[in-house]
Formats: structure tokens, sequence, C-alpha cells
């Protein structure tokens, strides 16, 4: 059904588009239409981070920021869905228009720039959805906060997002943020993440349940940053990174009308960069933390990739916009062909 829509689709803004898919599946989900446009995967357990996943496709952050299409997102076969990012009051993002279609590359640029609701708005969302399965909420700062004070807004969203989240990711990695990825430097890092592992500890201890935190990290990050990021990691006590968020890098592109544009890029031109940072992150890592791969994934060959270069899950977001759900089951069903999860 997809292939038949996509036209349509495509014949929209980039923008109008999401949201009316996002609409959409929320209309099938309560119609019980949502089996003509996805067939679930069957099961593929895996474990990772303390959780049990039912497959290892997950959606990434970034389509439903607010938490508002949790049961027909849900209803598509994803092993676990991640909203977000949020950020402590609502903001609108930067200016449209902000995403841009590269189908020549598969590929998508936005600048959105966390536009969203507010952390509050989020909680009611997801309090009311029906959906029980494994819930990531991606938490981030409000556009006009300096990064000095970065850390209250974070600690602000993790105190409201942890009750109901299966997990949380940090997102210090988005380029739509004007200084955000200068958190990941190694010495703002080590004492931005101990203070959140330490709000998070007490989080546990207050809630009588231990939830797990993951970092998110940038596809242009040097070998040498990587090392420090690496050791960070370590050090702290984190439960996981995911690797990656979009890239900056326009290399791969050059010469389409759209390249211009500024923003992060993603789809398939991202695959080969950021599944190097994951390669390198899981040696690095040693087996020690859990990773999470997304960056580029358009078929069942390039999720199973991600698993071979060391993640233990994977997230899909701009392959929908090209592939569809069938996207889901496809990758779920050539993970279990290779072998790649137990």
């Amino acid at each position: 059904m997809y292939e038949l829509l996509r036209p349509l689709l495509f014949a929209l803004d980039a923008e109008t588009a999401h949201g009316l898919t996002l609409y959409a599946s929320d209309v099938a989900q309560r119609s019980g239409l949502s089996r003509f446009i996805a067939t679930p995967p069957a099961p593929l357990p895996v474990r990772a981070f303390g959780i049990d996943f039912p497959n290892p496709v997950g959606l990434a952050a970034g389509l439903d920021k607010n938490g508002e299409h949790l049961d027909g997102l849900a209803a598509l076969g994803f092993g676990f869905v991640e909203i977000g990012t949020v950020t402590p009051r609502p903001q609108l993002g930067n200016d449209k228009p902000r995403m841009f279609r590269l189908p020549n590359h598969e590929a998508v640029i936005n600048r959105l720039g966390f536009n969203n609701g507010g952390i509050d708005a989020l909680v009611r969302n997801v309090e009311k959805a029906a959906f029980r399965g494994v819930l990531g909420i991606n938490i981030g700062k409000n556009k006009d906060t300096p990064n000095e004070r970065a850390i209250d807004d974070y600690l602000f969203c993790l105190e409201r997002a942890y009750p109901l989240a299966t997990y949380v990711t940090v997102n210090i990695s988005s380029p739509n943020t004007q200084g955000l990825r200068d958190l990941q430097e190694e010495e703002t890092l080590r004492r931005f993440i101990g203070t959140l592992r330490d709000a998070q500890e007490r989080l546990a201890s207050q809630h009588g349940q231990r939830k797990p935190m993951l970092l998110k990290i940038a596809p242009d990050l040097t070998e040498t940053e990587l090392d420090a990021i690496a050791e960070v990691l370590l050090a702290s006590g984190i439960d996981g990174v995911i690797c990656t968020n979009t890239t900056i890098d326009r290399d791969l592109v050059a010469g389409d009308p759209n390249a211009h544009e500024t923003g992060g890029l993603s789809g398939r031109p991202l695959f080969g960069k950021s599944t190097a940072v994951l390669r390198g992150m899981a040696t690095r890592l040693g087996g020690k933390l859990p990773i999470i791969g997304v960056g580029g994934i358009l078929d069942g060959d390039t999720a199973a990739e991600k698993i071979e270069a060391g993640a233990s899950l994977v997230q899909v977001y701009s392959g929908l916009v090209y592939r569809g759900p069938k996207l889901i089951a496809e990758a779920v069903s050539e993970i279990r062909r290779r072998g790649v999860v137990a």
C-alpha cells in the first residue's frame, strides 16, 4: 500500500507529509487496518540494557517528538519505540521549511530544532496511550538555555520522563541546536554524565526500579574524540550508547538540489559514516556496553550489517520515508536469517 501512497506523499512538503503519515498510522490502528499497511514481524527476542525486546528493530527518536502517536506506530511491529527529543519547555523549532528530501540519494535533511510541546505534554500523551511496550524517551535542552545551564534542562526532563520510560536517551548530538555538540567535549561530558548518573541512581531508589540511560553521539567526531567519549562512557557507569545522530557532512550528496540546505543529513548516505563510528565504538567498548545502531538503514541488509558491526539493536527513521513500514519486518527477517541475534 505504501508504494501506492508514496507518490502522493512526495508531492507534498516533507514536513506536511510527515504529519499526515503519523495521522494515518493512528487512523489505521484505531480502525484495525494496520495489518493492511504492515505485517508485524515474527518475534525475535533480544535482551540488552537489562530489557527484553520482542525484536531488535526500533523506531528512532524524531518521528514522534511528543509521544502523540505511540499506539499507531507500535501497531506497525517495532520492537521498541523511542520518542522525543523533548525539552523542558515547549518550543516551535526553526523556521519552515526545515525538512527536505533528496530522493536520488534516499536521504533527508532536517533542521527542525527540537520542535516539541515540552516534557509535560509528552508525559500526558504517554499516560493516555495504551502502549505498554519498550519505550525510550529522548531528552534535550531548550534552544535558549546556555550550555553552562544545559544540565538543568536534562535533569528536569529526566525527573519527569523516568517513571514512564523503559530507558532514557540523552541527546547532545543534534546539529540543529547551536552549540549542543560542544557538550561532547571530554571534560564537559565527564561532568555532565556524572551529574545525570547521580540523578539516575537517586531516581532508581525513589521509584524502586532502575531505568537504563543511554548517550546518543554524532557521526562527525574524530578518532581522538571517539577515544575520549569511550573512556568517559566506560568510567561513568552509563548503560549504553546510540551510534549515531545525523551528519553535517555533504560529500556524498554533493550536487543534489537540496545539498546546500543546513541541518542534519540522514538516510542512505549516512550509513557508511555511522556504521564506521559504530564499529569503532564497539571495538573501544569491548562488549562492555550495548550499542544501538542507527543511520542509513534502508533494507534488511543494512540492518543486519549494523548488528554485524557490533550493535545489539537498530533503529530506523528516514528508511521509513522511502520504504514504508514493510522495512520493519524486512529488517527483522534478514537479521534472523543471518543469525546475528540469538
